[in-house]
Formats: structure tokens, sequence, C-alpha cells
């Protein structure tokens, strides 16, 4: 008796969990908790309302993009920071200079706190444009 043959091929189940599929997980990472620290890690997820696996995914990701990736970054976003306090100060002391007011303390917190929300965002956009222009430059060449 031979093996009917199928007018379309057939893929095989292990090519099929191989492929990577666009928007699905598919690599794990692995770590050691002892007892206690298991046990922290699961009260957290229960009191998040979350699966385990969820919090651990939405924590490492949080704590992954809050950091900038070298201390490149960090140097930059201070630098950017520091920049843009300077400027809003002299413009706002400005402002204030023609208006006949003095610039207040609160004003002064808040420039600081504007700078401090956006620096590592701002600093890794002028890398990632920087990055980006240089590529475009060596493929021109």
């Amino acid at each position: 008796m031979s093996t009917p043959e199928l007018p379309f091929p057939i893929r095989s189940e292990t090519r099929l969990r191989d492929e990577p599929r666009p928007g699905f997980r598919t690599k794990t990472i692995a770590t050691r908790l002892t007892p206690g620290e298991l046990a922290e890690v699961e009260a957290a997820a229960e009191t998040a309302n979350q699966s385990l696996a969820e919090w651990l995914r939405e924590t490492t990701l949080h704590a992954a993009r809050q950091r900038p990736a070298d201390p490149l970054e960090l140097l930059l976003a201070e630098v950017w920071a520091l920049r843009y306090t300077l400027l809003n100060l002299f413009h706002s002391n400005a402002k204030a200079a023609v208006e006949g007011t003095q610039l207040l303390p609160d004003s002064i917190a808040k420039i600081r706190d504007q700078a401090d929300a956006v620096k590592l965002q701002k600093a890794h956009k002028i890398l990632a444009d920087f990055l980006a222009q240089t590529r475009a430059h060596r493929a021109d060449k």
C-alpha cells in the first residue's frame, strides 16, 4: 500500500515552533531565587493583581526602559537638562525683569522638575538621531 500524495506541502510542526512570529514572545529569561525572595516576588505580583510572569515582565521592562543604556547616555541627559534649565532660567528671568517682577523659587523648581522629567528621553532621542545620521552618512559613501 502506498502513501497518498497531498496536493499541497505540509510544514513540519518543529519548524513552525522555531520560526519567530511578529508580536509573539519567543524568548525566555531564567533566574534563581531563594524561597524568601520568591515569596516577596509572588506577594508583589499578587498585590498588583497580576500573574507572576506578567508582573516580572512588566517590572523588568520598566526598569530596563528607565535606565540609560550606558554612561554616555546619562552624561548627555545631564548636559541636556543643564542646557534646558539655564536657557529657561535666563528666559524667565528676562521676562520677569521686563514685567518688573522677580523670578519666584517655585518657578525655578518647576523648571528643574521639567528638565528632570524628560532628560533621559531627550538624551536617548539625541543619540538615536545621531546614530541614524552617522549610518546614513556611511551608507552614502
